[in-house]
């Protein structure tokens, strides 16, 4: 997905050596105010860590339980400790974005709470301009170089604090 460089407001690049190096930096999002009305859109190959990454923020933010990749269901939701709402969306599945309003996405869009999605461009069109957008490359010794877009003001204070 490319978009203008005129829409993204900050840049940061980041290096996470391993799974503990991105499961610090969900920690740190996770502190973040804004972080419970976010959307965050995740890019990369498959393997990139893109559901791991979700796992670590949600494991941040409080949730407990079993956290599982929504390939199949398209969403899962979750509860946040003190009644926030999260969903985390993959939408590596769909060929053609209607089939997002055939489910009734734009109603759980709308409605108030964190938002992951992977596989975003599949549902081009249906998604809201996001806050944060991270692209995930893997490298040759399995560490990831992470690209993160603040496309919004709640992204720039996401990425400040």
């Amino acid at each position: 997905m490319t978009l203008a460089h005129s829409l993204i407001l900050e840049t940061r690049r980041l290096h996470w050596a391993d799974e503990a190096s991105c499961a610090a930096f969900a920690q740190i999002l996770a502190a973040r105010a804004g972080i419970h009305e976010a959307l965050i859109e995740l890019h990369g190959p498959l393997g990139a860590g893109k559901t791991t990454f979700v796992r670590h923020l949600l494991r941040a933010l409080g949730v407990s339980g079993r956290i599982k990749s929504p390939t199949y269901a398209v969403m899962e939701p979750y509860e946040l400790p003190g009644g926030a709402l999260a969903a985390h969306f993959d939408f590596y599945r769909f060929s053609d974005p209607r089939e997002g309003l055939d489910a009734g996405l734009r109603d759980v869009l709308a409605a108030p709470g964190l938002k992951i999605a992977e596989w975003p461009d599949h549902a081009a069109g249906l998604l809201p301009m996001p806050d944060l957008r991270f692209q995930i490359a893997v490298r040759d010794d399995d560490s990831r170089d992470v690209h993160v877009d603040a496309m919004t003001p709640r992204g720039v204070e996401l990425l400040h604090g």
